[in-house]
């Protein structure tokens, strides 16, 4: 099992010294999420809550993902990134593959590309994107980007992006990992076929457990039962060493929280809160090893 902070709603001026102390005590990686704005009343309803609410509240700060993530990676060593997740389709996917394909060479290969269809229509209209679309735009994508982060000199006929052969360079030295949320059946099944792991939103153990094999039987059907795999995931009732050892049982590989949840709640101070990394590394990730 290894351990991923979960950075979502934390202030930005925070992120630097937690990533960097993360990087010393244990820690595999740092999830950043994303949003560009929030409407005051979206069209769309939010699709994990029950009533279609965010768990959010206004003026909650969303950074840019990769700026973030290039100003954590300049002051940490070992510590790996990803996004949780980044809404790729009201996107740009050149765009796109330049911003991580470069952060992926300024951290020597630390980054990986958490990816969401998205689920707010109004963002999409704002960055002129088709949201009815979206899905089939993801999976070109996610072929386009790969080819471009290549180093090699490529081009592309395909539904929504076409090109005569050009390169991008810098280029990463080794692939960057793609994973995948969503808990839809298309979202599981493009996980399965296209990724090299999956992002759950937060699940029970016994749910994640159903949820890991449905995965797994998409993937032997698209003849990828072979392939590197992950699963970073959320729990709701796993807890401690015993928990997370429930939760590997399930196929979980990474667990995605918030230590400072743990010892004291999500208000306390910076100076708090970079002690509950460094408490939850000794009370936890040690003792797992």
């Amino acid at each position: 099992m290894k351990f991923v902070i979960a950075a979502a709603y934390t202030e930005p001026r925070d992120l630097l010294a937690l990533a960097a102390r993360a990087d010393g005590c244990g820690w595999e990686a740092i999830a950043v999420s994303d949003h560009v704005v929030h409407p005051e009343n979206p069209k769309t309803p939010y699709p994990y809550t029950a009533d279609g609410s965010r768990r959010w509240p206004a003026f909650t700060p969303w950074p840019d993902p990769w700026v973030a993530i290039g100003a954590m990676a300049a002051v940490t060593k070992r510590l790996r990134f990803l996004t949780n997740v980044f809404v790729l389709p009201m996107r740009n996917p050149f765009l796109v593959a330049k911003a991580v394909g470069t952060a992926a060479v300024m951290s020597e290969n630390r980054v990986a590309l958490g990816v969401g269809v998205g689920w707010m229509r109004d963002e999409f209209e704002l960055l002129g994107q088709d949201f009815g679309n979206r899905g089939r735009r993801t999976d070109e994508m996610i072929a386009v980007m790969r080819k471009l982060w290549s180093g090699r000199m490529v081009e592309h006929r395909g539904e929504f992006y076409a090109f005569e052969p050009l390169e991008m360079s810098p280029a990463p030295t080794q692939p960057i990992p793609i994973y995948f949320g969503g808990v839809s059946e298309p979202a599981l099944r493009r996980a399965a076929r296209l990724g090299d792991g999956w992002i759950s939103d937060i699940h029970s153990v016994e749910e994640l457990r159903a949820l890991t094999a449905k995965l797994a039987a998409y993937r032997a059907e698209a003849g990828r039962a072979g392939t590197p795999w992950s699963v970073i995931a959320a729990a709701t009732d796993a807890f401690g060493v015993d928990g997370y050892k429930r939760l590997e049982d399930a196929g979980v590989t990474h667990l995605l929280t918030m230590p400072w949840f743990f010892y004291g709640g999500p208000e306390i101070p910076l100076e708090r809160k970079l002690d509950s990394v460094a408490r939850f590394a000794d009370d936890v990730i040690a003792k797992m090893r």
